[in-house]
């Protein structure tokens, strides 16, 4: 596994290549598995499942 700071850099190079901004999911749950994220007055929960799979729910 990468350590957080190895992703994040990777993140900033594969971003650096696209016009598509790229957030490592790791990082957006602090190293944990499950993460808010809202869009406009609605908030989602994006889960990493065991099999590494990410799940996005309302």
């Amino acid at each position: 596994m990468m350590a957080a700071a190895d992703r994040r850099l990777h993140a900033a190079a594969v971003t650096a290549t696209s016009r598509t901004p790229c957030h490592d999911a790791r990082v957006l749950t602090d190293g944990g598995d499950t993460a808010q994220v809202v869009l406009d007055d609605q908030v989602y929960t994006l889960r990493i499942t065991r099999a590494g799979k990410l799940i996005l729910t309302k």
